[in-house]
């Protein structure tokens, strides 16, 4: 930044492919295999394919309902349903749900880490108002970033399965300006994409 630019006061940074390097694979039978047996320990019965078919189409069907151009939805939910209708015995559906989501995710996990420039970053702006706003599921996005190290970072992380909509909803980055209390012009944002 050069003398002429206008003064930053905060700074925005997206989580993933930001801060953090991650690959997953929702499609892979594998991912699928590894849930539905963990599944039968909490009491819940259901095939890997049907579990992906289950999954793939309940989600859809989740985010078309939302009525959102850029639609979220709480995968811990999906879970839940799918937990209950396939249960065997009686089963904290809630519970379930939440552990059902952080079980799939540690499924589909091929890579993760921290990109260590971003966390250089952060430790030279650690002046700044700094805050986090990412389309991930906080179920379990929260989780991988306080592993990492990266949540307690930030003032605050804005997780658009909290709010039912994603980037690019001028809406989440309204709601991160308001929790920082600085106009758009003094914050700069730093991300792979919107």
């Amino acid at each position: 930044m050069s003398r002429l630019d206008p003064p930053v006061g905060g700074v925005l940074f997206d989580c993933y492919g930001t801060l953090i390097d991650i690959l997953t694979d929702e499609r892979d039978i594998a991912t699928y295999r590894y849930l539905s047996r963990w599944l039968v320990y909490q009491g819940v019965g259901v095939a890997p394919e049907n579990l992906r078919d289950l999954y793939t189409s309940r989600v859809r069907e989740a985010l078309d309902l939302t009525g959102e151009t850029y639609p979220e939805v709480r995968v811990e939910d999906v879970f839940s349903g799918i937990c209950t209708e396939y249960a065997l015995w009686n089963i904290d559906t809630v519970r379930l749900g939440i552990e059902a989501a952080r079980a799939f995710r540690a499924a589909s996990i091929r890579r993760l880490g921290i990109i260590e420039k971003s966390k250089k970053l952060l430790d030279l702006l650690s002046t700044k108002k700094i805050g986090v706003v990412s389309n991930g599921q906080r179920v379990f996005s929260e989780c991988e970033m306080r592993a990492l190290g990266l949540y307690n970072q930030s003032g605050f992380v804005i997780f658009s399965s909290d709010l039912g909509y994603q980037k690019p909803d001028a809406r989440i980055y309204a709601a991160a300006l308001g929790k920082m209390e600085l106009p758009a012009r003094d914050v700069l944002f730093i991300g792979d994409n919107t």
